[in-house]
């Protein structure tokens, strides 16, 4: 609808909650669902429970998708706001310093719900994608190493592959169990060439995020590298 989402200054599972500025609903980031009600607005108490229409952000830096993509369209850099925006403004959470730097602690600093047993680092970084048989997530530097990945959930295979030019995955259903292989320009399906993001399967929507945070909100998931 038309509404604006903004941060509510609350956390589950040390991740976002979102507040939507025309109800002041809480929505958890990850679950993408209502979860209760502030106290500004009456009526948004028919929104717990659902869920938001979802799509696929790519996670990657400018610099990889200048060269896949190198007529987009930036709107403008001056928002007005004193931000670097040539810096990570999320300093330590980077992948080669500060909590992802060998020997240095790795837990979030908010407590969590459901705490991982310990045989995974808490902040590694996972493509999770959810269906309804269950969640699945699949290590993301085990896929870029492998380019291939393959699991299940219900007893459906799934496949996740690496788009190594925007270091990102997709994850597909892969019922019939369809061989996957890399080959220069894409994967090979069938004989045919397709790219990692259109692959002739069923897409099921994936985004990147620390281990932790989707172990927190699916215990039960399926892990593939991990």
């Amino acid at each position: 609808g038309d509404t604006e989402f903004g941060v509510s200054g609350r956390l589950v599972n040390s991740n976002l909650i979102m507040c939507d500025r025309a109800f002041d609903v809480r929505w958890s980031q990850v679950a993408a669902t209502a979860i209760e009600v502030g106290e500004e607005r009456d009526g948004g108490d028919r929104f717990v429970g659902h869920s938001l229409r979802e799509f696929r952000v790519v996670w990657t830096t400018w610099g990889r998708w200048r060269d896949r993509h190198p007529d987009t369209l930036v709107m403008t850099s001056d928002t007005r706001f004193a931000r670097s925006y040539n810096t990570d403004p999320y300093g330590s959470y980077t992948p080669v310093s500060g909590h992802y730097a060998t020997g240095t602690p790795r837990r979030p600093r908010f407590p969590l719900l459901v705490d991982s047993d310990g045989d995974i680092d808490e902040k590694r970084v996972v493509i999770g994608a959810r269906t309804t048989d269950g969640a699945i997530a699949f290590d993301k530097r085990a896929l870029l190493e492998e380019s291939v990945l393959i699991g299940a959930r219900g007893g459906t295979a799934v496949v996740a592959v690496a788009d190594d030019d925007l270091a990102t995955g997709y994850v597909y259903r892969n019922p019939d169990g369809i061989d996957v292989t890399p080959t220069e320009g894409g994967y090979d399906i069938d004989g045919d060439t397709a790219s990692a993001s259109n692959l002739p399967l069923e897409s099921i929507l994936a985004f990147e995020a620390m281990w932790f945070a989707w172990h927190g909100f699916y215990p039960d998931t399926g892990r593939v590298g991990l």
